[in-house]
């Protein structure tokens, strides 16, 4: 059965862990309101996506 031969030191194991943060989302401007939104989604305040309006808002 395969076991580790020694510990892995806190040094080790935190190099390993290096790239496990979490990144921040990025962002892209809706072209008809102009409010925050993630890219390649409908606007969620408008219902606006690609130029055209694909799903109405309920306000």
């Amino acid at each position: 059965m395969a076991v580790p031969k020694k510990k892995i030191s806190h040094s080790r194991g935190g190099q390993r862990r290096a790239h496990n943060a979490l990144e921040t989302k990025s962002l892209s401007s809706c072209s008809n309101c102009q409010s925050p939104r993630m890219p390649h989604r409908v606007c969620p305040k408008c219902g606006w996506y690609d130029g055209r309006e694909v799903s109405p808002v309920e306000e």
